[in-house]
């Protein structure tokens, strides 16, 4: 980023709203593949967070208009709300938001002082707290027989009466979840990949999906609101973790392909690890940092207790920001390399 480097609250502004604008058509998608669940999830999570921002700065002391209309809030709302089940509880989803902004953020310094991203941390609070409800995805609406309209979806969120047996057919685990029930029951991976669930490269919706969201960052990118090098390196640090497994068991390990294909992959490729707060600033670091998140998501995904690591290997990397910076910083112009004396 060019000096100066510290940015106004206008500009703050006009790249929150260029990331909003960037998630547009992930969120567009997922109506079109998935139903309109996830339009109650994204506006419960706006609510919310933007409640809880008012009350945290009230509570330091802070004007609540200039922050309340950068956007910072929403786009944590809806960072959060899209790595969400779509039919997740209302409850699920403000206690998520809640601990997002006002733990993750406020509790460190406000924008611009946290540690850790504050989505990831709220999700990663709600799937080691919440983990059966963290399961109630919404199935692809070409795999269900009675799609749920934006009421009935509203309905199922709320805790409204709604029938049981219509919930569980329209309800099913996401791919990373039957690939790996089906590996701790002893199938092949060419076995479980039968499944309906199961499309070309991922599953069948999501691949479109993580297409949406790659599309939306290639925008940010264009922009140079991020670089490059945290994305790509997330998304070869998964290529390259995952096919070293697959290359040499593929009957136990999923192509990399699949991994890829995963929605949480391209979300947290351009639009989490991409945070410039939390993430790394150096050139090298960004690097360092993606290409430690991308292997950390395989390896929590292969042996940990979740099919997906995104969000613990984003929030681990975050740990390390301080000395992966410490050791990437570039040599200052005109500066003598260490062991070398400057010429006269």
């Amino acid at each position: 980023m060019p000096a100066p480097f510290i940015l106004d609250r206008s500009s703050v502004t006009q790249v929150m709203a260029w990331v909003l604008a960037a998630l547009l058509p992930g969120i567009a998608v997922s109506v079109w593949l998935f139903g309109p669940g996830i339009l109650v999830t994204l506006s419960l999570a706006i609510v919310t967070a933007l409640a809880a921002e008012a009350a945290m700065l009230k509570a330091r002391g802070y004007p609540a208009t200039p922050f309340l209309t950068d956007l910072s809030a929403i786009v944590t709302a809806w960072l959060l709300a899209l790595s969400l089940p779509t039919l997740a509880p209302w409850w699920l989803i403000v206690t998520g938001t809640l601990f997002a902004i006002v733990v993750a953020k406020h509790l460190y310094g406000g924008l611009g002082q946290n540690i850790f991203n504050p989505a990831m941390v709220g999700y990663a609070v709600l799937i080691v707290s919440f983990p059966v409800q963290m399961t109630q995805w919404a199935g692809p609406l070409s795999l269900t027989e009675t799609p749920l309209t934006l009421a009935q979806s509203a309905s199922v969120i709320f805790g409204g009466e709604f029938p049981k047996a219509t919930l569980d057919a329209v309800t099913m685990a996401t791919p990373l979840d039957a690939l790996r029930t089906g590996l701790l029951q002893q199938y092949t991976v060419d076995e479980i990949i039968t499944q309906p669930i199961f499309g070309h490269y991922g599953g069948v919706g999501f691949e479109w999906l993580a297409a949406a969201f790659l599309l939306g960052g290639l925008l940010l990118w264009a922009l140079r609101i991020i670089s490059w090098h945290v994305p790509l390196a997330f998304l070869a640090g998964i290529w390259l973790t995952a096919g070293f497994l697959h290359f040499f068991d593929p009957g136990r390990f999923g192509a990399p392909w699949f991994h890829l294909f995963a929605p949480s992959v391209m979300l947290g490729a351009f639009f989490i690890a991409t945070d410039p707060v939390s993430g790394a600033t150096t050139p090298r670091g960004k690097l360092i940092f993606g290409l430690g998140a991308g292997f950390l998501t395989i390896v929590i995904r292969t042996w940990g207790g979740y099919p997906d690591g995104v969000a613990f290997a984003i929030l681990l990397l975050n740990l390390c920001v301080p000395l992966i910076d410490q050791y990437t910083q570039p040599r200052v112009y005109g500066e003598a390399r260490k062991g070398k004396e400057p010429q006269a």
